[in-house]
């Protein structure tokens, strides 16, 4: 069994998945380069159900440009965002790969192009999307 481990900056948080992610993306838009503090946010979706959080998170949300709902979840010592939810994808949660505490997921596609910054780029064989990945 492949369990995934991923933990905030101070560690009070702390998320597990038992399974391989469902996928991981490098994500351009504004609001995860405003999130991470980066160029774009690069994080793997896992199903709920292999899904398991330790401490106490505190959440913020907001709309997306689809007009749906995004939860971040975060470390109220450090500020680290752990994990989201969206309602586009009720059966999945987004960490953040950064938070791995062993290697971590490598992303196949990249999404939001018509936000990145003009000096990155990603593989040639990476499918890419101008707004959010496929349904």
């Amino acid at each position: 069994m492949t369990t995934h481990k991923a933990s905030c900056q101070c560690g009070a948080l702390v998320a597990e998945a038992v399974e391989a992610p469902d996928f991981v993306v490098a994500c351009n838009c504004v609001a995860c380069q405003k999130r991470t503090g980066s160029p774009f946010g690069a994080a793997a979706y896992f199903g709920k159900t292999v899904f398991n959080v330790t401490g106490e998170p505190k959440t913020w949300s907001r709309r997306a440009e689809s007009g749906r709902k995004l939860e971040n979840h975060f470390c109220e010592t450090c500020g680290s965002t752990l994990y989201w939810t969206l309602e586009m994808r009720p059966d999945h949660v987004g960490v953040p790969i950064g938070n791995f505490d062993s290697d971590s997921p490598t992303p196949i596609r990249a999404i939001w192009m018509q936000e990145k910054h003009d000096w990155v780029s990603f593989p040639e064989d990476w499918p890419t999307y101008e707004k959010g990945s496929p349904s």
